[in-house]
């Protein structure tokens, strides 16, 4: 291949219900250094229907170039007519890098194209960098269990491709007013040529709080001893309205779902507030939840890893501090609610 024809850093744009994805503009961040090193453009892919105006967005998080497929096909997200718009666009422009967002969109669109172009694919990407003269990307994610970290490079092809974890990147200030360049294109695809069907949208009705999207999260590790030791983690979570969040071991020890797992091998968040309780604090944790905004912890080793990672430190027993937080948070809560209640009152005589 003649690397000399790629140029350019892409991030592929994930847009639902004309809602532009967090991860997209994450990734826009990203992409800006990126680029800014090797001394190219940024752009961005956007593909869907009714979505050409979110292209100011696009340019205000950084974006130079903006490429649109805007039809009625691109409607709902179906792998057949996303590839086809993103291949016909790499052939046009020829990208040195893509990237996606580590999403169950992305991470089955990234591996349709990569086994078409084809190309090398990094999943789950955690870190980016760039080589600024020979444009190499660095694409580091965590192996062996989380163990270590794995820089995966792609040599031979173009264009360099990898999923990044939603929450490791930061989006950049929006600049308003900030404009670039519009480049609409279509593809020859009609919707009989396309083997899956949408035949129905189920809207997803579940109250729980989704961990990546809660402001407050109340995580807790071994130390809590058991599975039923573990529901005390669940009741100051339901207090407090928050999601419940855990480490390595209480997961692979089947207290609660992979799902609920904030590390390396599990979630990156970033919420408001994170309770870490019963947690000691190995590094694998830590990357998964070290950029929260308040992070307190609990645990009765004063020399837990933990300390030296969070705001606020309380050394003592679990099963002794959580039921008084417990107890309180809901006073506290009951005053709140008294006292709205009062100025509603007075706001209606």
């Amino acid at each position: 291949m003649n690397f000399a024809d790629y140029k350019g850093i892409w991030v592929y744009i994930e847009e639902k219900e004309g809602s532009i994805a967090p991860v997209s503009l994450e990734l826009l961040g990203a992409g800006r250094q990126l680029a800014d090193k090797r001394g190219v453009e940024l752009a961005g892919v956007l593909i869907g229907h009714g979505v050409k105006h979110l292209d100011q967005t696009l340019f205000e998080y950084g974006a130079d170039t903006v490429y649109v497929y805007d039809a009625p096909i691109f409607d709902h997200y179906r792998t057949e007519p996303y590839m086809y718009a993103l291949l016909d666009c790499c052939q046009k422009y020829k990208p040195e890098v893509i990237l996606y967002g580590a999403t169950p969109t992305g991470k089955d669109l990234a591996s349709a194209v990569a086994t078409d172009l084809p190309t090398g694919l990094t999943a789950d990407t955690t870190m980016l960098d760039i080589e600024e003269d020979t444009g190499l990307l660095l694409a580091s994610r965590p192996a062996f269990g989380g163990n270590i970290m794995a820089t995966i490079l792609c040599k031979k092809y173009r264009p360099q491709m990898a999923t990044v974890r939603p929450k490791v990147m930061t989006a950049l200030q929006p600049q308003p007013g900030r404009t670039g360049k519009l480049v609409e294109e279509s593809i020859l695809l009609r919707e009989e040529d396309v083997r899956t069907k949408v035949l129905e949208v189920v809207r997803e009705t579940t109250k729980k709080v989704r961990i990546d999207e809660a402001d407050i999260i109340v995580a807790g590790g071994k130390g809590m001893g058991s599975k039923e030791g573990f529901q005390l983690i669940h009741q100051l979570a339901e207090v407090l309205g928050a999601a419940v969040g855990a480490s390595r071991d209480v997961v692979e020890a089947g207290w609660i779902g992979h799902q609920h797992q904030v590390g390396q091998t599990g979630v990156t968040v970033t919420p408001k507030i994170y309770f870490a309780i019963g947690i000691s604090g190995a590094i694998q944790h830590l990357v998964g939840m070290q950029n929260s905004g308040l992070i307190i912890a609990i645990n009765k080793d004063p020399n837990a890893p933990i300390f030296q990672a969070c705001h606020y430190g309380i050394v003592g027993d679990a099963f002794e501090i959580v039921p008084l937080l417990i107890e309180h948070f809901k006073q506290a809560l009951s005053h709140m609610n008294e006292a709205v209640q009062t100025e509603e009152e007075v706001r209606h005589a």
